[in-house]
């Protein structure tokens, strides 16, 4: 009868082979220490197995982060998209600006145009919806594509900027906000500036993707009727 397989790291558990548990514990190493951090190694430590093992499952490092993102965007809850292709932009940029406000670090991995062709048809039902409504709305393909392209660096931005701020917030030798400037060489900013926290962190993402979303929808219709694009 062969012997049963040495034990790595943890002691008293089987070997850990559901792809379930495999991604459950990688955002517990993400949620507790960041996700550049994680690492192959690090996460079978975690599980208690050999590194050998988790690649039954995952090629490598990337190919887990889209995993848990496949995952993460698996278990959201669509909401029921309006039929007015503007409105419909609207409500999907918010679906997935909330689904990364939950996990910023999601939008980090994120931050390269060609993220696009990582993610399984599945997970893409959001960016879909732009494009689509944008098309519905009149556009040219690539101004479709501009029009996501322009929410996604919106939205991105957005997510990163409130989530480094927060961490900062949290160090006091890292200040973020100032309460008073020299007048003479910025008198706008030195009228706002004991203001300006309480006006720094009001979420105003509703009302500024609704303003950018009517601008990039006006601006693309100008230029088709211009024969431009």
């Amino acid at each position: 009868m062969p012997r049963p397989p040495a034990s790595h790291g943890r002691t008293g558990r089987p070997p850990v082979t559901s792809r379930a548990e495999i991604l459950t514990a990688a955002r517990r190493l993400i949620d507790r220490d960041g996700w550049e951090k994680l690492t192959i190694r690090r996460l079978a430590a975690e599980l208690g197995i050999g590194a050998t093992t988790l690649y039954h499952h995952i090629r490598d490092k990337e190919d887990l982060l889209v995993q848990l993102l496949e995952h993460h965007i698996s278990r959201l809850q669509r909401p029921q998209l309006p039929r007015d292709p503007r409105d419909r932009i609207v409500a999907a940029a918010t679906a997935m600006h909330d689904a990364l406000a939950d996990w910023p670090w999601a939008a980090e991995v994120l931050t390269t145009d060609g993220f696009v062709g990582l993610l399984d048809e599945s997970a893409l039902w959001m960016v879909e919806a732009i494009v689509a409504g944008a098309d519905d709305h009149g556009c040219t393909p690539e101004q479709s594509v501009h029009v996501f392209r322009s929410i996604w660096y919106y939205t991105v931005g957005e997510i990163l900027v409130r989530a480094h701020t927060a961490r900062r917030l949290t160090d006091e030798k890292l200040p973020v906000f100032r309460d008073s400037f020299d007048a003479s060489q910025v008198p706008h900013l030195a009228a706002v500036s004991k203001r300006w926290r309480a006006l720094a962190v009001r979420d105003t993402y509703a009302e500024g993707l609704r303003a950018f979303v009517d601008g990039l929808l006006a601006r693309a219709a100008s230029a088709t009727s211009d024969g431009v694009g």
